[in-house]
């Protein structure tokens, strides 16, 4: 079903696409086949279908978006999916218990030098850009540190949510920070979060 929802993203004019989050350890527990009936990649365990991609549909405009906690996994994800996406991107940003208890996730926030082993370990191997996304900091000045390192690595773009770790959707989505962000550095900078009106895009650029 998700793969469907992507299409239908595309359809209606998106220029991207992205996953669900996916734990590197789930993904490379998976086995990839082709699915020749159905023109897609599937990544597959014994009773589940972990990642489907549609080949003539998606696969150039489809970003896979993983969590971890290794530079080591990360680079066996990236070299297992190969060219099947069209981008590979850490999830830095979940607040969630799942990723926070693994340390994936939001929980990356104040580690530096992992975040930068992760982002490194992936650019060395990746065959397609490499990108990440994370939440603004309690102090906007370490968010800023953060974003300059995380340039240093080479990632193609970069995604900020506007709330931080211990905020939800009914906390209003910092776009003053998330602009700041965008000063600083000189990758693309996706917005995330507050997007819930279609006039939303607009009033952040």
């Amino acid at each position: 079903a998700l793969v469907l929802c992507r299409v239908l993203a595309l359809e209606y004019g998106a220029d991207l696409v992205y996953t669900e989050e996916i734990v590197d350890q789930k993904l490379l527990s998976s086995k990839r086949i082709v699915n020749s009936a159905l023109n897609t990649i599937d990544y597959c365990m014994v009773d589940d279908i972990v990642l489907r991609i549609s080949k003539a549909r998606e696969q150039d405009r489809c970003v896979l978006q993983i969590g971890t906690n290794s530079g080591e996994s990360a680079a066996k994800v990236a070299k297992m999916v190969g060219t099947d996406v069209a981008a590979i991107d850490v999830n830095m940003g979940c607040p969630k218990p799942f990723s926070i208890h693994r340390g994936m996730g939001a929980a990356l926030l104040t580690q530096v030098e992992k975040v930068k082993e992760i982002l490194t370990s992936l650019k060395s191997v990746a065959q397609v850009p490499v990108s990440c996304k994370i939440r603004v900091l309690d102090d906007q000045a370490e968010t800023l540190n953060l974003v300059r390192e995380i340039e240093k690595c080479g990632v193609a773009a970069l995604g900020v949510h506007g709330r931080r770790r211990d905020e939800r959707d009914p906390h209003p989505c910092r776009m003053d920070e998330i602009r700041e962000v965008a000063r600083t550095v000189s990758i693309p900078v996706i917005a995330n979060g507050g997007s819930g009106e279609i006039s939303t895009p607009m009033k952040i650029s």
